[in-house]
């Protein structure tokens, strides 16, 4: 058992740790990845059917990774396992159980494009003001509902629900949700939310199902345990009940996607859950030095809701943070690229060794253009993927039509594509007709002359016999050759390529890399099903972290640090480190929220091996407007130990070769003006400030307020304040707490 060799203790024993329960905490850098497949290849190599093991994941590219470790160690019978995202595996048993939830196994999955141009068709409909009903807002209320098991029947009849849409002026919410989630049947169609509401749903009204399902898999294990949610929890809970074989690996301090629904309870009371539970603790940091590990350390220590752990390095103890301050937003550009080239210069750094984390993708201009001027390679993780593009989608919409001839918004995407006389007002009346009539799509398309009249009737009836040609072809011939018919007879490749401009070129090479995509697909020996519906479902269940073709050997990465999770690089830069941008001002309402952006930032700072840099500007251009920032108060967290230069009052020497010709500007301390924040000091909501109320601003202190204009849209406040005098506030940008 080579595989054993090399690990260390805990590694050890959570590999061979036997039946039964079990929580690995795997600190950042902890290996967690090699314990886990060689946790399942232990078991196969020991005679455990792969068959009985489901492996869950939150991308496809972990997935790959897994399998492909496994399969060193045992062979191709590592292509058995159930393995693969939540969303992939959970799909491929609702294929199998389609019909008993009312679908059928050739259902279409929605993305995010989809999801939003059928909550506009459906505000258009109702005569609902769009931008009232921000169709963002809606899909978010609707994801979120999802994500808590409330159906959109549960939505309507609870008063709580209602109430609240009123008090948010959207009281129409739970009618949207309904009749969206009516569409998404009547097109054969899921969004992503719903392949894990609807394996619930599954699991709960067909008892059979779930026994079977249970009976199947003896062994379940979860990755990035934190980041799941009830429903991806219960599901998986469910289906390990019987054996309680279930392995979840993660770490709570690096729980930062609440915003998708994660819940971080799931893995605080695991153990509440299986009391039986071994727990191993994987502590021992094998990416990171010790000035890095031991500054995440102090930072995350100040958050209450964690699961104890002492993670440590045997790494060097190697350079300590440094901080930079600049100017400006520009000026920190300039300093990074200046840095990054200086590493370059002196210690023959390649450009894939450095990473540019920032808070949100909005800050990613000024290190662009940095970093173009000096003529630095750079690649935007979290630009428009390859499946994004239009040209694709198209190609996509077709080929998902001639799978599922209910999918309404594949339809509406390729009905006048290429242009065949068939306007957006006829489509209307089309969906319209199927939805009065309680008519399928599909049944509306194929009867023309009866809905639309005669005169519409042509272009129409030649569209569904070119569909049903494709259809016919997909039940006999493979995903290429459908594919490669479909593009050459629907007419998309001919007007792609007499577009002789360069971007018209482009979009034909597009088109022609999505098809050697599908050859690839047919061609691997790995996919038995050469269908054209099995090749869809692989590409509807990609996740933007699956989606890089960029080489980034040779490119310095620019990516959010929700982006950069499970990464990493020799040197990084966390930049935009400033109050309300990092921890951000949407995120400062509750404890739980402010806990979650420092473990954001514990993140962002184990991601970094050998080097580590932050900054923040001074003065930033946010909504168009010149602000003056302050330094964050993440950065008062580290421990001064491990910082460079650090002095109690905080100001950095910047003093190092790439800054120090800079002009220099005095710091401002964390604490201005003599003023600390109180401890329980949270902004309040200014929508009703009044004259006369007592207010607290965390730089000037305390004050009365004078007067208030809401007569602009530039709200203001004049205020009295204690130790500054009287000062005039735009209430849009002023943090203000109401005593």
């Amino acid at each position: 058992m080579e595989y054993l060799e090399g690990l260390n203790e805990p590694q050890r024993e959570a590999v061979l740790h036997g039946e039964g329960p079990l929580m690995i905490i795997a600190g950042a850098g902890s290996g967690k990845t090699r314990v886990l497949t060689y946790r399942i290849a232990h078991l196969i190599y020991h005679g455990v059917d792969p068959f009985r093991i489901m492996a869950l994941t939150f991308t496809n590219k972990a997935a790959d990774e897994m399998r492909k470790r496994i399969e060193t160690v045992v062979g191709t019978e590592a292509r058995n396992v159930w393995m693969g995202t939540f969303h992939s595996v959970f799909a491929r048993i609702l294929r199998i159980e389609a019909t008993k939830i009312g679908y059928t196994s050739q259902f279409s999955i929605y993305d995010t494009d989809d999801s939003k141009s059928l909550i506009r068709s459906i505000l258009k409909e109702l005569n609902l003001d769009d931008k009232v009903y921000r169709v963002n807002n809606v899909l978010h209320r609707i994801s979120s509902a999802k994500n808590n098991l409330i159906s959109a029947d549960a939505y309507a009849a609870n008063t709580e629900f209602r109430a609240d849409d009123e008090a948010s002026r959207v009281p129409e919410m739970g009618r949207i949700y309904k009749t969206y989630q009516d569409r998404l049947r009547k097109s054969n169609a899921m969004d992503f939310d719903d392949l894990l509401f609807n394996t619930n749903v599954l699991f709960r009204d067909h008892l059979d199902v779930l026994n079977k399902y249970q009976q199947k898999f003896h062994y379940v294990f979860v990755d990035e345990f934190q980041d799941t949610n009830i429903s991806q929890y219960l599901i998986t809970k469910k289906i390990a009940s019987v054996y309680q074989n279930i392995c979840v690996v993660g770490d709570d301090a690096q729980s930062i996607y609440a915003f998708r629904g994660a819940n971080i309870q799931n893995i605080l009371n695991f153990q509440r859950d299986f009391p039986d539970a071994t727990v191993v603790k994987l502590e021992q940091n094998y990416r990171s030095t010790q000035n890095i590990v031991n500054a995440a350390n102090s930072v995350i220590a100040r958050n209450k809701s964690q699961l104890q752990k002492n993670v440590w390095t045997a790494n060097e103890t190697g350079n300590k943070i440094e901080m930079v301050r600049a100017a400006s937003d520009n000026e920190e550009g300039s300093i990074v690229a200046n840095a990054i080239f200086e590493e370059k210069m002196l210690h023959q750094r390649t450009n894939g060794e450095f990473a540019i984390l920032y808070r949100t993708n909005a800050q990613s201009r000024a290190f662009e253009e940095a970093l173009r001027k000096r003529n630095i390679k750079y690649r935007l993780v979290g630009g428009v993927s390859f499946y994004q593009r239009k040209e694709i989608k198209d190609l996509i919409g077709y080929l998902r039509f001639t799978i599922n001839q209910n999918d309404e918004e594949a339809f509406k995407r390729i009905i006048n594509l290429p242009k065949r006389g068939i306007g957006d007002t006829t489509v209307a009346r089309m969906v319209v007709a199927a939805t009065e009539n309680n008519l399928t799509l599909w049944e509306v398309v194929n009867n023309p002359k009866h809905f639309l009249g005669d005169r519409l009737s042509a272009p129409i009836e030649n569209f569904t016999i070119l569909i049903k040609s494709f259809h016919a072809t997909s039940v006999i011939k493979d995903a290429y050759e459908t594919a490669a018919q479909v593009a050459k007879a629907s007419g998309l490749l001919k007007e792609l390529h007499e577009d002789k401009t360069v971007e018209g070129l482009a979009r034909y090479e597009n088109v022609q890399e999505l098809l050697n995509a599908i050859k690839e697909y047919v061609d691997n020996p790995q996919n038995e099903d050469k269908s054209l519906s099995a090749f869809l479902q692989s590409v509807s269940l990609l996740t933007s972290a699956d989606d890089d073709k960029d080489d980034k050997s040779e490119k310095v990465t620019l990516m959010t640090i929700h982006s950069a999770k499970g990464l990493e690089f020799k040197h990084v830069f966390i930049v935009g480190m400033e109050e309300d941008l990092f921890p951000s001002q949407m995120m400062l309402s509750s404890m739980a929220d402010l806990e979650e952006e420092r473990r954001l930032f514990y993140v962002a700072i184990t991601r970094a091996e050998h080097k580590l840099t932050l900054s923040y500007a001074e003065t930033r251009y946010r909504f168009g407007r010149l602000q003056s920032c302050e330094p964050s108060r993440f950065l008062k967290e580290i421990d001064p130990a491990y910082i460079k230069n650090a002095t109690g009052s905080f100001e950095q020497e910047r003093n190092t070769s790439f800054v120090k010709n800079l002009t220099t500007r005095k710091a401002p301390p964390l604490a201005l003006n003599g003023h600390a924040p109180s401890a329980n000091f949270v902004p309040s909501d200014t929508s009703a400030l009044a004259a006369g109320m007592k207010v607290e601003h965390p730089k000037f202190g305390f004050g009365v307020v004078k007067a208030v204009d809401f007569s602009t849209p530039d709200k203001k406040a004049k205020i009295q304040f204690e130790q500054v005098g009287e000062k005039t506030l735009l209430l849009s940008f002023a943090k203000l707490m109401i005593h």
